[in-house]
């Protein structure tokens, strides 16, 4: 899996899953290949997978701006995701190379994150997505706001980056994945 980051405060917002628009405060992309496991009989991907892919995206989000679970954990909190949703535009299909694109849109209240899903073999948007996820204390309490101290390491990372803000990055777990870059 390869990430890309960019930080620009983008004002051309992108619809998530058709209904939200918003900035995009900081954004990450990995890159993937549909393995055989994820395909049904036609070879496409079940749409119920979709939701891993942006699993994926999410957590090198976070890793992004240092919030991974043990920065989560060292400040006492976690994340939850209270809503999702997936607009499926064009199917991948067994073999085909995706980029998932992750941003932060929202992140006062609720963390509102955004996604793009590409399809890189056949030059094709495959899905726009979104989730909310609130704050929550390690005994699972909920938040009503999020906390400065997430607030503030997420708009400290994005403020930084500057410029076009592409990194590369090869992922360790070895998942599938080539160079990537920002689209």
């Amino acid at each position: 899996m390869s990430i890309s980051e960019s930080a620009t405060e983008q004002g051309a917002a992108t619809s998530q899953a058709g209904s939200r628009r918003g900035p995009r405060l900081h954004t990450c992309s990995v890159e993937l290949e549909v393995p055989f496991h994820d395909v049904d009989a036609l070879r496409v991907v079940w749409h119920g997978h979709y939701y891993k892919y942006l699993e994926i995206a999410r957590t090198e989000l976070f890793r992004s701006v240092e919030l991974d679970v043990p920065d989560l954990l060292a400040m006492g909190h976690g994340f939850v995701v209270i809503e999702s949703g997936c607009r499926h535009i064009s199917p991948l299909c067994y073999g085909d190379r995706m980029r998932v694109t992750a941003f932060f849109q929202d992140i006062t209240h609720r963390l509102n994150i955004g996604y793009e899903i590409g399809n890189l073999t056949r030059d094709t948007r495959a899905a726009r997505a979104h989730t909310v996820l609130v704050t929550t204390t390690t005994e699972r309490g909920m938040l009503h706001r999020t906390p400065d101290e997430i607030v503030e390491r997420i708009r400290r990372v994005a403020g930084d980056e500057g410029g076009d803000g592409v990194a590369t990055m090869r992922d360790k777990e070895g998942m599938h994945g080539e160079e990537g870059r920002h689209r």
